[in-house]
């Protein structure tokens, strides 16, 4: 689990980066603002605590454990959660601020 929540970090952040600060320079904004950075260190501020709570599920089990038949459907579904909040939060992010700067 760790590998993919560093990994989707990873992802989340630069889709952050490119997506995001991308849709604002081009939608009006001001070249030279550091509002858009600020809000991306706020934005990555705030889920790294969402993703300590997936990894603290796992890493606390013993190594038997955590090969539990039983369990093998949690991790698809807490996986799928953090492949899909890190590519949706970021694309739904553009999406808004494309939507606020045309407005």
């Amino acid at each position: 689990m760790s590998d993919h929540i560093a990994y989707a970090l990873v992802i989340y952040t630069g889709l952050q980066i490119f997506a995001t600060i991308h849709a604002m320079n081009s939608s009006g904004g001001t070249g030279g603002s550091i509002l858009p950075y600020l809000a991306l260190v706020v934005l990555v501020g705030i889920v790294i605590p969402f993703c300590r709570k997936f990894e603290k599920r796992w890493t606390s089990l013993s190594e038997n454990a955590a090969h539990d038949p039983a369990l093998a459907g949690r991790f698809r579904r807490d996986r799928l959660t953090i492949w899909l909040l890190a590519i949706g939060v970021p694309l739904a992010m553009t999406g808004i601020v494309k939507i606020a700067m045309t407005s």
